[in-house]
């Protein structure tokens, strides 16, 4: 994933409030630290034309409002065309735009995580939660991208970079690959088998198959122990008060939402919520926590999205509290047997059959 890609993540940036009090680092995590600050680069377009600066970015970045916006220019903080500018002017199309966000803290994290496999190029890693895999949503330094850039810096065969994302506080498998030509293959196997969600009746035999753990609301969905319920829901880009906008669900009548497909099966009935295993072959944004709710089961402890898949005016797409565990992908290969990676649920997520399912 090259490093284009990664400044995309970086579309909304927000300030943190620092906790006064910081809580005990856990042993083998990063503790809260300063990063360099970043700098939010934009040009002027059509659209942009004729907007004082103020305005220009407090449409973009609706998270900040404007005396916010105002307060930054008047520090210096937004430069155009290289040069720092303090008059909230009106700009025209073409215009270079640069805002250097300060340095601001960032939370402490998860510092380490298990390999399940690694042969020179591709990397199969148990992601723990609470470890962003890209920088955003406040975290720049503190994400698994830059944990693999450090270490593996010296590494002979390359620095193995993530080809696809899981949430942050969402564990479990994750790959990444070294060479460009395999995280190319692993990227293009994940947009066909994604592509064909809307058109498919059920999992693709031929494509990937990622296939997750998690608990949802108790008995709100009727199923049978071992009944799998087909989720369909597309989802789309929805208003939202901090962001401006945010991935919920979305109606079938929308022609810019997004076709997906997931395969629900009931594992365990427990007195405080219901163990699930989700099967995905389409990979669209927060599928799995938008596809329960929307059905009527939000994952227990989700603090986003409610009933009926919408989300929650006050909380943030990287807000924890649920408990959502990658535990298998499975890979098509033209040339041979299908690759299998898994790793085994954390605590609170295991079923009862697991030994016997994961026999060797």
């Amino acid at each position: 994933m090259d490093q284009g890609k990664i400044k995309t993540f970086h579309q909304y940036p927000r300030d943190y409030p620092m906790s006064p009090t910081p809580l005990p680092t856990p042993p083998g995590w990063q503790p809260a630290a300063l990063n360099r600050g970043w700098t939010y680069r934009n040009r002027v377009d059509n659209a942009g034309e004729g907007q004082r600066v103020c305005d220009f970015y407090a449409e973009r970045y609706p998270h900040s409002g404007h005396q916010t916006w105002q307060r930054r220019l008047a520090d210096g903080e937004i430069r155009r065309q290289d040069l720092p500018i303090q008059a909230d002017a009106p700009l025209a199309r073409g215009d270079r735009l640069a805002w250097q966000r300060p340095p601001w803290q960032e939370a402490a994290v998860p510092g380490s995580w298990q390999t399940i496999f690694d042969d020179g190029d591709l990397l199969a890693l148990d992601k723990p939660s609470g470890l962003p895999v890209m920088p955003a949503g406040g975290f720049l330094e503190h994400t698994l991208l830059r944990l693999l850039e450090r270490r593996h810096a010296s590494d002979p065969a390359g620095i193995p970079r993530p080809v696809h994302r899981l949430g942050r506080f969402t564990s479990g498998l994750l790959l990444c690959a070294r060479h460009p030509a395999s995280r190319a293959w692993l990227s293009a196997l994940l947009r066909e088998s994604t592509a064909g969600a809307g058109s498919v009746p059920g999992d693709q035999p031929h494509g990937c198959r990622k296939l997750y753990r998690a608990l949802i609301s108790p008995a709100a969905l009727g199923l049978r122990i071992g009944e799998t319920l087909t989720l369909t829901t597309p989802i789309a880009r929805q208003p939202h008060p901090r962001l401006g906008s945010i991935w919920a669900a979305g109606s079938p009548d929308d022609p810019a939402a997004l076709a997906a497909r997931s395969h629900l099966t009931l594992l365990e009935q427990r007195r405080d919520a219901d163990l699930v295993e989700v099967a995905i072959s389409s990979g669209r944004p927060h599928q799995i926590r938008i596809h329960c709710a929307a059905a009527g089961a939000p994952l227990l402890g989700d603090p986003l999205y409610r009933p009926g898949g919408d989300a929650l005016p006050d909380a943030l797409p990287g807000d924890g509290g649920y408990r959502l565990h990658a535990l298998c992908v499975q890979l098509p290969r033209p040339d041979g047997p299908s690759l299998i990676w898994a790793t085994p649920a954390t605590p609170g997520l295991w079923w009862a059959h697991d030994a016997e399912r994961w026999e060797p």
